[in-house]
């Protein structure tokens, strides 16, 4: 989104469909939030309809909800500070960003959450 008009006419476009409660727009990262009960495909449809615009689901998730946020196909140059790309959303690359059962039963025995994880005897 470049100027005022654009913002303008991006956020009217969703604003009077069934469902959609509250519209955000923050043009420096040209994200549209809409909040309410409506199918997001559908939102993307009607932003690329009514404005003439690209438009994709924002594809970044905060760095503290993905389990592996150093995996292969995670980081992106795009990305706003503290977000990475949902790598468990693509299918090459979620293999590798899920833990198998082995590397968790290691990871979590020294837990700075659990002093009492991993006891000698």
């Amino acid at each position: 989104m470049d100027c005022e008009g654009c913002e303008r006419r991006v956020r009217k476009s969703v604003e009077g469909m069934k469902g959609v409660s509250n519209v955000t727009v923050d043009p420096k990262q040209s994200k549209l939030t809409v909040e309410g009960f409506v199918q997001p495909n559908k939102v993307v449809r009607r932003v690329m309809h009514r404005t003439g615009k690209k438009a994709e689901l924002w594809p970044y998730v905060p760095y503290e909800v993905v389990p592996h946020p150093y995996a292969p196909g995670a980081y992106d140059k795009k990305a706003p500070p503290g977000y990475v790309r949902n790598a468990l959303a693509d299918p090459l690359v979620a293999p590798l960003a899920r833990a198998s059962s082995f590397e968790v039963k290691y990871t979590s025995a020294f837990s700075d959450d659990n002093p009492n994880a991993c006891t000698i005897m």
